[in-house]
């Protein structure tokens, strides 16, 4: 980031939900059992943000703070836009 930018670059994750770049560890598909208990154990932990508005959850995001993020928006998206994110930040550091 340049010098004196006070907000960190946010990715959209659906229906006006966002999340900074830099915190962001994985954005995993939520099919298999391993995710699946990840998501029950953050339940109960208190540590899920469901932003998926009531839809069907495609994608978990998880950050470095061990939150678990879910989404309605495909991993492939979100990693597209994360991507994008990393490419203006780095085009800030020029």
């Amino acid at each position: 980031m340049k010098k004196g930018t006070l907000s960190p670059a946010l990715v959209n994750i659906g229906f006006g939900n966002v999340v900074a770049v830099t915190k962001v560890v994985a954005i995993v598909t939520p099919g298999s059992a391993p995710m699946k208990r990840l998501r029950d154990e953050a339940r109960k932990a208190g540590r899920l943000i469901d932003a998926t508005e009531g839809r069907r959850t495609r994608s978990i995001i998880v950050t470095d703070s061990n939150h678990i993020i879910l989404s309605a928006i495909q991993a492939e998206t979100i990693t597209q836009r994360f991507l994008e994110g990393k490419e203006i930040l780095a085009g800030e550091e020029d």
